[in-house]
Formats: structure tokens, sequence, C-alpha cells
């Protein structure tokens, strides 16, 4: 009946923020087809101010093809700007990248892994400081809770490193239940921290949560997604990636066209392998914001900050990165990067902005849309962003044609005019 209830709802939510035709209220999730939006239907004088600079912004940045990906601004699920660019076969410049073309999301996968564990935890299934032993019996370490595995404090390194140094055979593909297993096995040879003494960002965590997930749902991780999230939010594009999707993902690249091959590490999920669109993320933040995959207070629980061993704005949540400022302001996020697969997803809460970008040739300056931030708020940007856990400063591409130059400089100036005069 929950279940029902909530597809009717976002069915709902859809069919009046598509009709919708005011300043404040969203004017629908993916009902903008076209690939660079020149203007949308709705938009208030200062929402259209906003998606000017917004595509001043990218004209700058991703000049001259650089982007093979999907961009998505809104506010409050109005979609202020949205662009598609690239292939598909980004080697051989075939199939035109569209709206409805799922990228893989890498560790953006987690804050969608993160949601399910709390819806699960909502629903009584499970418990946050429930011990993992309970799911998962054969577990070596005790202390180890279902929050130190969300918020990346449980002392577990990263599989991808260890599992690969203690001598794994690269010729068997990797499950999750192999990652279990061998942890089990192998876990005098692993350096294994004590739980909750200090932030340590592992994919390890990720991949036994999808696990608990299907231990407390009696579900696949797949499954579980698709029948609780992906389905009811209308997220049809969206899906985890198994066997025999082989066929219609998205490769992805080197920033050089060549393609990444397949290999061992592929199939596991939780910590990666959901693939999405940023209309489809964009219902996925709606559904967040209104209530209707966790509550408000499981979804403060997930945008509270866990670690302060050191003094800095960077912390983590439940399934969220977390930038606190010094000013108040508070931007809920995540990047990812997989295999040439580029992603970031940000929230502004205070003014209900979300910023999605995805790519597949491996281009660090998708993380640069976090810059937007300043166009809304005083969001403290100076340039930096975050490589999926390490600091990046992002640079835009020198064009050896002067007009290029003064065309960029140009776009960058509106931009920084636009920020001016929203002061």
């Amino acid at each position: 009946m929950k279940t029902v209830f909530l597809i009717l709802s976002v069915c709902s939510l859809l069919i009046s923020c598509s009709g919708a035709d005011n300043k404040d209220a969203g004017a629908g999730i993916g009902v903008v087809p076209i690939s660079d939006t020149p203007s949308t239907p709705g938009l208030s004088p200062q929402a259209k101010k906003y998606q000017a600079a917004i595509r001043s912004f990218a004209d700058s940045t991703f000049r001259n093809g650089s982007l093979n990906g999907s961009i998505l601004v809104a506010m409050n699920g109005q979609i202020l700007y949205e662009q598609y660019n690239g292939f598909y076969s980004y080697r051989y410049k075939k199939d035109s990248i569209l709206s409805s073309s799922p990228f893989h999301l890498a560790s953006v996968s987690k804050t969608i892994t993160a949601m399910a564990v709390l819806k699960l935890a909502q629903e009584g299934k499970l418990k946050v400081d429930d011990s993992i032993i309970k799911y998962l019996p054969s577990f070596p370490r005790p202390g180890v809770t279902i929050r130190t595995l969300l918020n990346h404090r449980s002392g577990l390194p990263n599989y991808v490193h260890y599992m690969d140094r203690l001598g794994w055979n690269k010729k068997k593909i990797m499950s999750n239940q192999d990652v279990l297993d061998f942890l089990v096995a192998r876990h005098q040879d692993i350096d294994i921290g004590p739980p909750d003494r200090r932030f340590n960002y592992s994919n390890t965590n990720y991949a036994l949560l999808a696990l608990i997930i299907e231990k407390a749902s009696g579900l696949s991780y797949p499954q579980y997604l698709k029948q609780t999230i992906f389905d009811p939010l209308g997220m049809k594009n969206s899906y985890v990636f198994t066997q025999p999707d082989s066929a219609r993902s998205m490769p992805s690249y080197f920033h050089n066209g060549r393609q990444y091959a397949f290999d061992f590490l592929d199939m596991v999920y939780g910590d990666k392998n959901i693939y999405s669109t940023v209309q489809d993320l964009l219902k996925f933040d709606m559904a967040l914001s209104s209530g209707f995959i966790i509550n408000k207070d499981f979804l403060d629980m997930a945008c509270t900050p866990y670690s302060f061993e050191k003094p800095g704005t960077h912390n983590y949540g439940l399934g969220w990165r977390l930038l606190m400022l010094k000013n108040g302001k508070k931007v809920v996020y995540h990047n990812g990067w997989w295999h040439g697969n580029r992603t970031a997803f940000y929230r502004l809460p205070d003014e209900k902005i979300t910023i999605i970008a995805l790519c597949n040739n491996d281009s660090k300056m998708i993380y640069s849309v976090r810059k937007l931030a300043d166009l809304f708020g005083d969001y403290m940007q100076n340039g930096k962003s975050d490589d999926d856990g390490e600091k990046t400063i992002v640079r835009t591409r020198r064009s050896s044609s002067k007009k290029n130059n003064t065309a960029k400089v140009n776009s960058k100036r509106k931009y920084q005019r636009a920020i001016a005069a929203k002061k």
C-alpha cells in the first residue's frame, strides 16, 4: 500500500510540476528534451539570469567538444540548464548522447546505496547502529556497525587495493560475496584499523552495505533498487549493472580516446555500478527533498558530519560528502571516478539547487561544476574541486586560438557579471 501511495504521489508531483508556471515551484522533471536549453518556459526573470550565467560558465569550461556527457542544473526541481554533448562511442564518434543515455555513476552510486540502507532502517528492517555481524555472521572483526560503513569510519581498507596486492586471481571476476569471503579468509594479512577512530574513505564499506541490503530485504541489490527506488520514482533509464547489461552499458574511455577494458573489479556493486542519467538523478533528488524515500529525520542524519579528527570544511555524512563552510553554508555532494567515468552530484539545500554532471571520457573538468554554487549563494569557491576524495586544482584548457581565448574571456566575464548582479 505504501508503494502504491508513493507511486501516486510522485506521479502527482510530476504532473503538477510540468504544468507549473511560477517562479518558485518546479516546472517538470526531465521534460526538457533539448540538448542545450536556450530558454525554459515559465522561468522567472531571476531564473533566466541564472540560466544565462550557467550557459556562459558551460561555454567557457567545456569548449571544443571537451564535454562527452551531460549537465543539468535545477532550482526546486525546475530545470534551469540542460546540455548533452558527445557520443556514446567516444572513440569512433558514433551515436549521440541523449537525455536517455545512462552513465556509470561511479562513486555517486554510494549516495543511492546509502539512501536504500536508511530506507530499510526507516521501515524497521535494520538499525543503523546494528553490528554488521548480525547480517554478515562470518565478518571477522567486532565493533563495526552499519553506521561506520556508511560514514567510512569502519577501519576497513579498500578491497580494490588489498585484494590485488594479496593475490586475487585477476582472471576471476570478483563479486560482492568474494569481497566478504576474501576479507574473512585473509583478515590477518589485511591492515584493518579499529572502528570509529578516524575517517578512511573505502569502497569496501559500500560493497558490504550492498550485501546487507540483500540480507535485510530478501532481494538482490539490483532488484531492491529497481523495486523501491527506480520504478516508483520513474527513473526509467537507471539500473544496476549486471552481466546481461554488457551489451547496452555505455563504455568508458581514457582522455586520449582509448577504451577501458572490462576487468575483474567491474561486477562489484554498491560502491559503484549504478547507471543513470541527469534527469533521473533529478527525480531522485526531488524525492529526497520531498520525503518520498526517507523522512526528514533520516535525511538530516545522512547530512550530518561525523568526522572531526582534523579541522577543516570537508566532512562526510552517511553516503554524502559535506562542505561545512565557515559562513554557515552547507554543500551536500558526492563525486565519482571509475574507469573514465567521472561524475558530480551537488545539492545546495538552502537554495534548493541541484547540479549534476556526468561524463565517460575521463575529463576532470566535470568537477568544476561545483563553482556554479557561488551563482546562488556565498559558497566561498576558489577554483578547487574534489577528484572523488582527492583535492584537485581545476584548470580550463588553454586555446591556441586568439579568437577562442577572447570568446572564453568574454564568456567568463558574463558569468562574473551575473554573480555580481545577483549579489
